[in-house]
């Protein structure tokens, strides 16, 4: 009975040792950095603008953390140009909602580089963001700050966007239109957002008929994201086949400016970065009128129509 137990307290022990090692394993794994410092450097482009936009802007860029009281959030980090700390100007925002297990702590290289065209780029590190309640309350957060901050007052309230990424493209899509303040977003970039049907199974329902911004919506033509099934409502297609795009697209409205388009040969894992172009173009068109940005979508010599790296591209503009 004593070799008995001595056994049992050996295996309980090793159970309780490997059990640990992947509490550690997990924690650590969640301040991995996803992308090297200057990633946009292998970002490679014939289109000129794609490759301009997808490189950095002009301005040098500073960072503040701020400690949420949500424990889903964390922290919110806010990237914006440094010469804001000297000026009376408001600059837009860029709300950033996280993929799934996603922080933004793990590309942190990604805000700062989107900064550098002018914005002020704001994430969390919650790895959930499906239902877009962290997304809506970061934007409260960001637009409630105390006199002392830094960024109190240096917000344009009348130019904020928000970005997602898989998961985060569904929170995107909720947070601008189910919360009180989603009113409040003038233009919205997804990639790879997952496809209705399979965000409603987990939780992240959205309705993109109650869209009120310009949408750009993108997602890869790999398998990843289109997996080729006949009915996406019945079989896992994907986290963004075509056809959810197409559904999407016809979804929102009219009287919105709306571009789709897939990425050619890229997989659901390389969207963020293979979109850093045109997402950077479309917020620098929808949020500061940027004239150059702005034919990469408008008329029927878009830049976006003559590009061997998109497919499948649509819009109403």
């Amino acid at each position: 009975m004593k070799k008995m137990l001595k056994i049992l307290g050996i295996f309980i022990g090793f159970i309780v040792i490997v059990a640990f090692a992947l509490i550690v394993k997990n924690v650590l794994d969640s301040y991995k950095a996803f992308l090297p410092k200057n990633y946009y450097e292998n970002i490679h482009s014939d289109s000129p603008l794609e490759f301009r936009y997808s490189q950095c802007g002009n301005y040098s860029v500073s960072k503040l953390e701020f400690k949420s009281d949500n424990s889903a959030i964390g922290k919110i980090m806010a990237w914006y140009p440094a010469e804001l700390e000297a000026n009376d100007k408001r600059y837009p925002m860029v709300i950033v909602v996280n993929g799934s297990n996603t922080r933004a702590r793990n590309y942190m290289p990604f805000f700062e580089r989107l900064a550098s065209w002018g914005f002020v780029v704001v994430g969390n590190n919650d790895p959930q963001t499906g239902t877009g309640e962290t997304a809506s309350i970061t934007l409260d957060f960001m637009l409630n700050l105390p006199v002392e901050a830094v960024l109190h007052n240096k917000i344009d309230k009348d130019r904020i966007g928000i970005v997602g990424y898989s998961q985060g493209g569904a929170g995107a899509l909720c947070a601008a239109t189910k919360y009180e303040n989603s009113a409040l977003y003038k233009a919205i970039f997804t990639g790879s957002a997952a496809y209705a049907s399979l965000a409603k199974m987990m939780g992240w329902e959205y309705d993109v008929s109650k869209l009120r911004a310009p949408y750009f919506m993108t997602a890869g033509a790999g398998a990843s994201d289109d997996a080729g099934v006949d009915d996406i409502s019945t079989e896992f297609g994907g986290v963004a086949p075509l056809a959810s795009l197409v559904e999407n697209y016809d979804k929102t409205p009219d009287d919105l400016f709306k571009v789709r388009g897939r990425v050619a040969n890229a997989e659901h894992w390389e969207m963020q970065t293979r979109t850093d172009g045109y997402m950077t173009a479309w917020m620098l068109y929808q949020l500061l009128g940027d004239a150059e940005a702005e034919t990469i979508f408008v008329g029927d010599d878009a830049e976006i129509l003559h590009n061997i790296n998109w497919q499948d591209v649509e819009k109403n503009g």
